[in-house]
């Protein structure tokens, strides 16, 4: 059965926009009215802005809240180098132009979350905080097997006659066997798209093997961060520690039971209660939008 919080949050109006960041059109959905202070949800790679479509309609009684498609994904524009640094810049951009007032709130999933770090070295005094959920340096990243098999897959990306063939194969990678079907069922409708000779996948398939993050590059930078682990996720917990270290976080390292590296499809709900969690920790106000809790 779908959870009404979930057909709610999916029908919550949604206003879309799109700026231009170094010439490459980027592609946003907002929640929640213009002129407060906001939230910006950041996927990870080869997603896009609607894994948050259940998640970011939630904060929006108080907030302006927005997910972005970075260049390369979803319905944003590709470019010819992809990187940290560039992705960073258009969140930023994204948040000036949804209309956030005040420093906003970043929080990111995976790949997204180095991204929101990165913002955080390079943009700290602009922020008003940055949450990474289950991200991976660089040096596990390109080391373990599994991953390394997900990147190969990723790179040459089916082409299938027929939208619904190709929406029928989506899967979430790497895949616990957790996620709610009703969520996976939502992107697999959102993540395809028409080329020549029939449907793919919406990301760029170079976008990969483009420079990461490493934990040389950590500091504390100058606004809060918290660092949130799936039970069953990616990152080694020594790795998130050494993380934790090294950028000065000041709340203890969030882990999310019972999920894998998907939280948003796997525990939806317990991923919210933590974000509740580090903002109220961090002293900011929140209003979630939230009247059934089962799921």
């Amino acid at each position: 059965m779908i959870p009404s919080w979930f057909r709610d949050a999916l029908a919550h109006p949604v206003d879309t926009g799109e700026v231009t960041v170094a010439g490459v059109p980027i592609r946003y959905r907002a929640w929640g009215a213009a002129g407060r202070p906001g939230i910006v949800f950041v996927h990870g790679g080869a997603a896009h802005s609607r894994w948050w479509d259940h998640i970011a309609p939630l904060y929006a009684g108080g907030h302006r809240t927005v997910a972005l498609d970075l260049s390369g994904h979803g319905d944003s524009g590709h470019a010819p180098r992809y990187g940290h640094d560039t992705w960073a810049e258009q969140v930023l951009a994204v948040a000036a132009d949804a209309g956030i007032t005040g420093p906003p709130v970043l929080v990111g999933h995976s790949m997204g979350g180095l991204v929101c770090l990165r913002a955080a070295l390079s943009y700290g005094p602009e922020l008003g905080g940055v949450v990474s959920v289950d991200s991976v340096l660089r040096e596990e990243a390109d080391t373990p097997a599994h991953v390394a098999r997900r990147q190969e897959a990723l790179r040459r990306p089916r082409l299938y006659p027929t939208r619904e063939e190709a929406v029928a194969r989506f899967h979430p990678i790497p895949e616990v066997g957790r996620a709610h079907r009703f969520v996976v069922d939502h992107l697999a409708e959102t993540s395809v798209r028409a080329v020549e000779g029939g449907w793919t996948w919406k990301f760029d398939p170079l976008l990969f093997g483009q420079p990461r993050l490493t934990m040389e590059e950590l500091f504390p930078p100058d606004c809060p961060v918290a660092l949130m682990r799936a039970g069953d996720g990616l990152p080694p917990p020594e790795m998130t520690a050494a993380m934790h270290r090294r950028l000065g976080v000041s709340l203890p390292v969030v882990e999310i039971a019972d999920c894998g590296h998907h939280v948003m499809l796997d525990q939806p709900l317990s991923f919210v209660a933590a974000l509740d969690g580090v903002f109220a920790g961090w002293g900011l106000s929140t209003t979630p939008a939230r009247t059934d809790q089962e799921v």
